[in-house]
């Protein structure tokens, strides 16, 4: 009879650290500060976009702006910037202090 007592205290216990795991499962994958790098990232990607924008060339009037420096290469480098940026904004994680869990 004892050996059945202690046996349901054990499930017992088990299900206690069950739920508290499920309470754990509800936490998003990603936290406030992942959510704010991610949104000032695509800022960037919009911002150099717009540095790509401009109006083009076309067969009756021949427009030099299209091979600017800004276009080419300050442009594309902000907005790929951008993209690494995501990258690092998704796989950030809050430094713990050194007691810390």
């Amino acid at each position: 009879m004892e050996i059945k007592k202690n046996v349901n205290i054990y499930i017992k216990k088990d299900i206690k650290k069950i739920e508290v795991v499920n309470d754990d499962i509800k936490d998003f994958a990603l936290g406030k500060v992942n959510y704010i790098l991610i949104a000032i990232s695509f800022i960037v990607i919009i911002i150099g976009l717009a540095l790509m924008a401009g109006s083009s060339s076309v067969p009756e009037y021949y427009n030099p702006d299209i091979f600017s420096w800004r276009r080419i290469v300050f442009g594309p480098t902000i907005a790929f910037l951008g993209f690494v940026s995501i990258v690092f904004a998704i796989m950030y994680r809050k430094k713990e202090g050194k007691g810390g869990k």
